[in-house]
């Protein structure tokens, strides 16, 4: 079999192919010069930075893809971004004027091809996840954090440098796009002193959940503990900005001929030295905010403008070279510099140094306990003792030439072994007591003292004479800080210091106000770029907050009005008689209260404590009730009792004559009212249903009063007639029989509970309900002491025998 054609197959697909990169090279052609910066940003040719920028920020405003729902917002969003940096840097901007450039490290000729090489420069987050491994970046390994390194190392260092954290996963598509940027980033800002930082969001679990990144790609910047997300194009540009936009204001304050003096004049208040930088460019460097950043507590930082006119006193008098930066620090003397620095390239590592070797003035005052731990730091063995001599002054303009003198001696006798200070007597009052043993000092006094431990204990030897900066106080001084280099047992006395006042804390308003401002800003933020995942905890708060608020506001508009306004004693009423409708109809129409009142069961272990043992003067008010009528008869007697559990006196129990059925008739029987008890013996044998009874119990004196129940009002939900008549004919004949009585005894037999007792068997709940209904009146009497007590010789036990009938 023979193949025909094979031959020609080689170079039909050689041609096809050739045609196929014929036109995908002019369409990339075409497409990279269709693209136009300044037709994207909507500007001409001849537009100025302010004009670019304003376009640029209008524009961004409104592709941004987290505002912008448009499928082609982050497309547009892209393009805007790339423009804004070739047109923002005019060595990009000239090239592309020429020849159509968009990266300055291309050569010319190749703008069509490589169009769109620099893509990964303006390439903004999404949440696009592909599932393809790819090898960690080499160059991240040594940035890597871990959730206890970040706590211990990371998260103090912040108050002293900003971080840049970058927040990455294996499995991320976009993290592959914006590793260019990040690596140039990242060597531009580490040798300025920015911390560099990458966590893994597949290792760091806990790290991400306190950070609150939620996906990657993420840029985080951390400054002083506070954590802030980046929302902007990945621009090396946008980076270096955010970092910036992250520190404090006012690092820097910005000195010219008319603020100069009075900058350099603020070390008494401030207690800080000085330091300016001479440069030519006309915004502060941000090399030297970084430094400004980290010796904040220690230096003030001003900034000079060489090319400005209103600088030129201020170059002319300390003779400053325009040529290369120059730092200055001053300290007391402000007439000359102290030391001075002069570089073309200025490193990070030479500055710093500079400063800390300045940090304090030549007597600083001690205004906190860390600058007197590091101005008098604890005596190491292995290394040279060194001593504080302190001056103990204070505010008044009376004592301000002998800080002067002392000032003058400090600065001739400049040693590594001496430290010269002083503190204000008023100031730190605890300090100054225990060194001049609670003696109040009227004239200065110098100390001379050596920190021996943590815990404050130092040696120390007051100078005789006190101090006034005459010649012969520095000359005694003088002779005794010799004397102290030759013997070190001079220091004779010895104490604990307590911890000196923050000075310099600020007021409780100013942190509130400063809290406040972060949290706002905070809030913003998220309601911006709508990060609600990383804002439910405030949002959570502030809902808790409002439900809050508005239940409270909701419970009182649906309250009772009578609950909220306080209560009024109640007047003494007159005793009336059962069939009286105006005791019934002001009776039952008491409105319910919704209180409660501690109610306790009397058993085998609460009786000794609650009856038998119970305090001198104290009384425990025992209801009487049974199962079946046991919650109707609590709640009667919560609402009756309530205004009386105030007393601190009054206990208040419950008896189950189930339980218990022997006790009432051995407690009725042992009394000593023998009288009372036999007018009373006909009525109890008519029935032995104690429940409603109400008895006050004194255990230490052994007596008690006893309420019995009294119905005043009729059952609704009763049909039987025949009922109803036996029981009218029963009150009338007992109301008959009272009338013939004494009017003082009738009154004491309804009020005291001594008045007869219904012998209906009937248990409806309306006769439960009204069985206390006259128990207020009888607490009242109670309380005023005018019932009449029973006594007995000795409690009767329980009886454990359930009632079986």
């Amino acid at each position: 079999m023979t193949v025909r054609g094979s031959s020609r197959h080689p170079g039909t697909y050689g041609v096809l192919l050739a045609i196929f990169l014929l036109i995908l090279s002019v369409h990339l052609v075409n497409t990279a010069s269709d693209y136009d910066p300044y037709k994207i940003l909507g500007v001409s040719r001849s537009a100025s930075q302010a004009e670019i920028k304003r376009a640029y920020k209008s524009l961004a405003r409104e592709w941004h893809p987290d505002k912008n729902k448009d499928p082609k917002a982050e497309d547009m969003f892209i393009k805007i971004s790339k423009s804004y940096e070739i047109l923002s840097n005019e060595e990009r901007r000239s090239n592309f004027d020429r020849y159509g450039q968009m990266d300055d490290n291309q050569p010319f000729g190749q703008s069509q091809h490589q169009g769109f090489r620099s893509f990964h420069n303006s390439f903004y987050f999404d949440e696009s996840f592909f599932h393809f491994p790819r090898s960690r970046d080499f160059a991240d390994s040594k940035y890597l954090l871990h959730h206890a390194q970040f706590n211990s190392d990371v998260l103090p260092d912040s108050h002293r440098r900003p971080y840049l954290i970058k927040v990455t996963s294996e499995w991320c598509f976009a993290c592959i796009h914006i590793e260019p940027v990040w690596k140039e980033t990242v060597q531009e800002l580490e040798p300025l002193g920015v911390g560099i930082g990458v966590v893994d969001l597949g290792y760091e679990r806990r790290l991400v959940n306190q950070l609150g990144a939620h996906r990657a790609p993420s840029i985080i910047g951390l400054v002083n503990g506070r954590v802030t997300f980046f929302h902007q194009a990945v621009v090396r540009e946008h980076l270096r900005q955010f970092i910036e936009d992250l520190m404090p204001n006012k690092l820097v304050e910005k000195i010219t001929d008319n603020n100069y003096l009075s900058f350099l004049d603020s070390w008494h208040a401030e207690n800080k030295p000085s330091v300016l930088l001479f440069d030519q460019v006309p915004v502060v460097p941000l090399l030297y905010k970084l430094t400004a950043f980290a010796f904040r507590d220690y230096v003030r930082f001003g900034f000079v403008d060489q090319g400005d006119m209103h600088c030129t006193r201020l170059l002319r008098q300390f003779n400053i070279n325009t040529y290369a930066p120059t730092m200055l620090l001053f300290k007391e003397y402000t007439e000359k510099p102290v030391d001075i620095i002069q570089a073309r390239g200025m490193k990070r590592q030479i500055m710093d140094e500079f400063v800390s070797n300045n940090k304090f003035l030549q007597v600083p005052r001690l205004v906190n306990q860390q600058l007197f731990d590091e101005l008098c730091p604890v005596k190491q063995f292995h290394r040279r003792r060194k001593y504080c001599v302190l001056l103990i002054t204070g505010e008044d303009p009376a004592f301000v030439a002998g800080n002067k003198a002392f000032l003058d001696f400090a600065s001739a006798n400049r040693k590594d072994i001496l430290r010269f200070a002083y503190v204000y007597q008023s100031q730190q009052q605890p300090l100054c007591h225990v060194l001049l043993h609670n003696q109040a000092s009227l004239s200065p006094q110098v100390v001379i003292l050596e920190r021996r431990s943590q815990a404050g204990k130092v040696l120390y030897r007051s100078v005789s004479g006190g101090w006034n900066g005459s010649e012969e106080d520095k000359y005694r001084l003088h002779e005794q800080l010799e004397l102290l280099q030759k013997d070190p047992a001079y220091l004779s006395s010895d104490a604990t210091l307590p911890e000196l006042n923050n000075e310099m804390a600020p007021i409780f308003i100013i942190q509130w106000m400063n809290a406040a401002y972060d949290y706002i800003i905070q809030i913003y933020d998220d309601l911006l770029y709508s990060n609600w995942r990383e804002m439910m905890p405030i949002l959570s708060l502030i809902f808790s907050a409002l439900f809050i608020l508005f239940g409270t506001v909701i419970i009182q508009a649906f309250s009772e009005p009578g609950e909220n306004k306080p209560r009024k004693p109640k007047p003494r009423e007159q005793p009336q008689t059962e069939n009286d409708p105006t005791s019934r109809a002001s009776t039952s129409s008491r409105p319910p209260k919704k209180d409660f009142v501690e109610v306790t069961e009397l058993t085998d272990i609460t009786y000794i404590s609650n009856l038998v043992k119970l305090m001198p003067g104290h009384i425990n008010v025992v209801l009487v009730l049974a199962n079946v009528s046991k919650n109707a008869l609590l709640r009667k007697f919560a609402k009756e009792v309530f205004s009386f559990s105030g007393t601190q006196t009054l206990h208040f129990s419950f008896l189950n004559i189930d339980k218990h059925c022997n006790w009432m008739p051995s407690l009725l029987r042992s009394t000593s009212g023998v009288a009372e008890s036999k007018a009373q013996s006909d009525e109890d044998e008519e029935t032995s249903d104690y429940t409603g009874h109400v008895l006050a119990l004194n255990g230490h004196k052994k007596y008690f009063c006893l309420f019995r129940p009294v119905f005043t009002g009729d059952d609704p939900n009763d049909s039987s007639s025949e009922s109803s008549f036996s029981s009218d004919n029963r009150r009338k004949s007992r109301s008959r029989s009272r009338s013939s009585s004494h009017s003082r005894s009738r009154s004491c037999s309804r009020e005291d509970g001594g008045g007869a007792k219904r012998g209906s068997s009937r248990a409806t709940s309306i006769e439960v309900h009204h069985k206390l209904d006259r128990l207020g009146l009888w607490m009242e009497r109670l309380m005023e002491g005018t019932l009449p007590r029973l006594h007995v010789p000795a409690w009767p036990s329980l009886d454990e025998n359930p009632n079986t009938s």
